[in-house]
């Protein structure tokens, strides 16, 4: 997947980068905590519809902006696509993070850069090289160890993590898609709207009237995700990919200790292992990336600058 084109920016630029990538760790580990720490309280569908509408509230002034422009039937017809593919994903997300131990979710989540990988080769016709492959087999060995089928019976919050990695791969291919169309904080406020729309209906299905204190903690992970997602953004913008998506990888240390200190939760020494597999597929092929990105940006010598 193609890197962006900032490797000329300042070393200042560069931390900042990894400051703001800090950041966003620490923002969306709060985010599964407090689903962690709500639990089935609410269900998985209901709760994410109260995030994401709380999340339309954060994002209503850019909305109405964008209302004023106007859109095409083409992009209207993307952010649906993308709101429905993410609300799926969104809810099993929920699910798996009111069954499994938090450091899990997030090592399994890690399997949706992979998803991108071969998406991006599927969809925008990136070459699918040697490098890539390798990536895929690894991140799918680390799941493996992770889940330890035959040795262990896989549950169904497992699955359902590992059913929502590739939603979120194809929300984010389909974001990527739109950004070379729409402004980065359009894309963001119009995933908050379709992806409420596209949960209502399951809410409403299996809704049960919650309590004020779920609500407020719901809209509490509104506001650290949509803060996230700025950070990130933030990130992106001041550094490779290839320098923040590393910083992301701390996130399972983060989680690790949440689950452990807060919630009581074992450390379990496979998830940590195929969690750090994962994390060098992942590593390895955004480094391979952004070295092929760097030589087709260096002109051949002799080239007067």
């Amino acid at each position: 997947m193609p890197l962006p084109d900032n490797m000329d920016r300042p070393a200042g630029s560069t931390w900042a980068g990894i400051g703001w990538m800090l950041v966003t760790g620490l923002m969306f580990v709060a985010v599964t905590g407090i689903v962690r720490y709500i639990g089935s309280d609410v269900p998985a569908a209901e709760a994410a519809f109260i995030r994401y509408a709380f999340g339309v509230v954060l994002m209503s002034p850019f909305l109405l902006k964008a209302l004023r422009r106007g859109m095409t039937r083409r992009a209207l017809g993307a952010y649906s696509l993308r709101g429905l593919v993410h609300a799926l994903g969104v809810i099993l997300w929920f699910y798996a993070m009111a069954r499994i131990p938090i450091a899990e979710v997030t090592a399994i989540g890690y399997t949706s850069p992979i998803y991108i990988t071969i998406g991006a080769a599927i969809f925008f016709g990136e070459k699918l090289a040697a490098r890539r492959i390798i990536a895929v087999l690894a991140a799918f060995a680390g799941a493996m160890i992770i889940l330890r089928p035959g040795i262990q019976e896989i549950s169904i919050g497992q699955i359902a993590q590992l059913l929502s990695a590739p939603l979120f791969a194809v929300s984010y291919l389909i974001a990527k898609g739109l950004s070379a169309r729409e402004s980065p904080t359009l894309v963001v406020a119009m995933l908050s709207v379709f992806v409420t729309l596209g949960i209502a209906p399951f809410a409403i299905w299996s809704w049960q009237t919650p309590s004020l204190h779920d609500v407020a903690w719901l809209a509490l992970v509104a506001c650290f995700a949509t803060a996230g997602h700025f950070t990130m953004t933030k990130a992106l913008a001041a550094a490779p990919l290839m320098v923040t998506q590393p910083v992301t990888f701390l996130q399972l240390v983060w989680a690790t200790l949440l689950g452990a200190l807060v919630f009581g939760e074992a450390m379990d020494v496979f998830v940590l292992l195929g969690g750090g597999v994962i994390i060098a597929a992942v590593s390895f092929i955004s480094y391979r990336e952004w070295v092929v990105a760097r030589a087709a940006r260096t002109p051949p010598a002799g080239i007067a600058d």
